[in-house]
C-alpha cells in the first residue's frame, strides 16, 4: 500500500512538472512571437508612403506616375513578402513549441522510469515461485522461463540448494561443489565467472542482478525465499 502511495504521489508530481513546464514554454514562446510580430514592419508602410509622395508633390507627366505605378507595384510586393515571412514566423514557432514541449516530456518520463527502476531496485524482486527443472535445464520465475545452459544449470541447482540450507557461497565453494574439488584448491575468479555465465544465460539484466545478489566480501546467494524454491 505504501509502495503504491508512493508510486501515485510521484506519477502526481511528474504530472504537474510536465504542466508547469509546458504552461512555461507555451508562455515563453507567445511572449517571444508578440514581441517578433510587434516589431514586424507594417506590411502597407511603403504603400501608404508612396501615396504620401503622389499626394504631396504635383505629379503629371507620363514618366512620374509611370514611375509611382512601379513603387506601388513593388510596395505591394514587399507587402506579399512581409506576409509570407509572417506565416514562416508563426510555423517555426509552434515548431519550436512542439519541440520543446515533446523534449520536456520524455525528460520527465525519463526521470520518472529511472525513479521507477530505483524503488523496484530498493524494494528487490518479489518471487512467488522459483522452479529448477534439472531435466530441461530450466528455471521458472514466477510467470517467466529461462533455459539454461548445463553449466548455467549447474551453477543455479548450487545455489538453490545453498539457499535452502541457508548458506551463502563464496566463488571458490561454488567452484568446489561443481568440480568435486575441495575449495581450498580453487580459485575465487573461477566461481565468479560462473556466475557471470548464469546471469548472462538468464539474459534479463535486472532480473538476473536481482536475483543472484552478490554480498560483499560473503559470497553469492539467491535472495528469494527458501519457501518458494523447488528441485524438480
Amino acid at each position: 500500500m505504501l509502495a503504491r502511495f508512493s508510486s501515485n504521489t510521484s506519477s502526481a508530481r511528474s504530472a504537474r512538472i510536465v504542466a508547469f513546464g509546458v504552461a512555461a514554454i507555451v508562455l515563453i514562446l507567445l511572449a517571444t512571437a508578440a514581441f517578433l510580430f510587434a516589431n514586424l514592419p507594417d506590411a502597407n508602410a511603403f504603400n501608404a508612403r508612396v501615396e504620401r509622395i503622389f499626394v504631396e508633390n504635383d505629379l503629371t507627366t507620363g514618366a512620374q506616375i509611370k514611375f509611382l505605378e512601379i513603387l506601388a507595384q513593388s510596395g505591394t510586393a514587399f507587402s506579399d513578402t512581409l506576409a509570407s515571412y509572417r506565416m514562416v514566423m508563426f510555423v517555426l514557432l509552434i515548431f519550436a513549441t512542439a519541440l520543446l514541449v515533446a523534449a520536456l516530456v520524455f525528460l520527465v518520463t525519463i526521470v520518472a522510469m529511472n525513479r521507477r527502476m530505483s524503488e523496484i531496485e530498493r524494494a528487490g524482486l518479489q518471487v512467488s515461485s522459483l522452479h529448477i527443472s534439472r531435466s530441461e535445464n530450466a528455471v521458472y520465475l514466477n510467470d517467466m522461463a529461462f533455459q539454461l545452459t548445463p553449466a548455467a544449470m549447474e551453477t543455479m541447482s548450487v545455489l538453490a540448494e545453498a539457499r535452502l540450507d541457508g548458506d551463502m557461497l563464496s566463488g571458490a565453494e561454488i567452484e568446489a561443489l561443481i568440480s568435486g574439488r575441495l575449495s581450498a584448491d580453487c580459485d575465487e575468479a573461477a566461481g565468479a565467472t560462473r556466475i557471470k555465465r548464469l546471469r548472462d544465460t538468464l539474459g534479463n539484466q535486472m532480473v538476473s542482478e536481482m536475483l543472484v545478489k552478490n554480498v560483499a566480501r560473503k559470497g553469492y546467494i539467491l535472495s528469494v525465499s527458501k519457501d518458494v524454491i523447488k528441485m524438480l
